[in-house]
């Protein structure tokens, strides 16, 4: 469980915030399935300058949202997280967030979260108990 928690946990990757276009330009590179270049993806962007584009993918790469391969003058972009390991990664970065502040502001997110599970799937609420007896048990043992 923790290598699992601490694979959707980069910092660098998450914390910065983006903006309209650069979800747009994500989205349209998760749709694809492939590697894009900026001539690729241009059709999908139309209403806005090729180097506005070009800029953008840059702007992704640099915040490690993206991967890129310069094949011959052009460089290849791809998400570096599918979209469903993206959105863990988001929701443990915002977890992180609220642990490390006041301990007073945990309790209505937990409760709010054990609540959502559990009117969604009573399964998925056991298997949440599952997980935190399994966690309680390896702290223990390591304290032993």
């Amino acid at each position: 469980m923790t290598a699992w928690f601490a694979r959707f946990s980069d910092p660098g990757l998450l914390h910065k915030r983006l903006g309209p276009l650069e979800w747009r330009v994500l989205e349209a590179l998760w749709t694809r399935g492939r590697a894009a270049s900026v001539r690729d993806l241009q059709p999908a962007f139309s209403e806005i300058a090729y180097t506005t584009l070009m800029t953008t993918l840059d702007r992704l790469h640099r915040k490690n949202v993206l991967t890129r391969v310069k094949q011959g003058r052009a460089f290849f972009y791809e998400p570096r997280l599918t979209r469903p390991e993206f959105d863990s990664a988001r929701a443990a970065d915002a977890l992180r967030l609220v642990l490390n502040t006041d301990g007073a502001n945990i309790h209505p997110l937990l409760s709010f979260f054990v609540q959502a599970v559990g009117e969604k799937d009573t399964q998925l609420l056991d298997e949440l108990e599952t997980l935190v007896r399994a966690r309680r048990a390896e702290m223990a043992s390591r304290r032993s």
